[in-house]
């Protein structure tokens, strides 16, 4: 399967357990990995062919400013069905989601949850 790959879609979330997290946002960061059968679009140059990453980008956006959730691994998880859902060339999406700003304790330099799913 041939993969597009979208690193680093950063939009301001209000997800988190916490009350300031739902209150005062933070960044969210998303890494995609998509699968597909790129030979259609790779022969006939045509964009209708393959998944318009742009697009998925916005749809990513989206999503992270939208309704709040306490997990980042459910963030994951309604990324990958709006992925799927909304692309149907698609065969399976790998979604990170970071989350840089975690309300952690100690010092660290990153927090992420991947995920991968399959078209049902």
């Amino acid at each position: 399967m041939d993969r597009i790959s979208l690193r680093g879609i950063t939009a301001t979330g209000y997800h988190g357990v916490f009350p300031e997290e739902r209150r005062d946002g933070q960044p969210f960061v998303v890494d995609l990995v998509l699968f597909t059968d790129l030979a259609p679009a790779a022969q006939s140059d045509d964009l209708t062919k393959t998944a318009h990453y742009g697009e998925v980008a916005e749809l990513v956006v989206q999503v992270i400013t939208g309704e709040p959730l306490n997990l980042i691994e459910a963030l994951a998880g309604r990324i990958a069905g709006a992925v799927l859902t909304s692309f149907s060339v698609l065969a399976a999406v790998e979604v990170t989601v970071h989350k840089p700003k975690a309300p952690i304790a100690v010092e660290f330099g990153d927090v992420a949850v991947t995920i991968y799913r399959e078209r049902p």
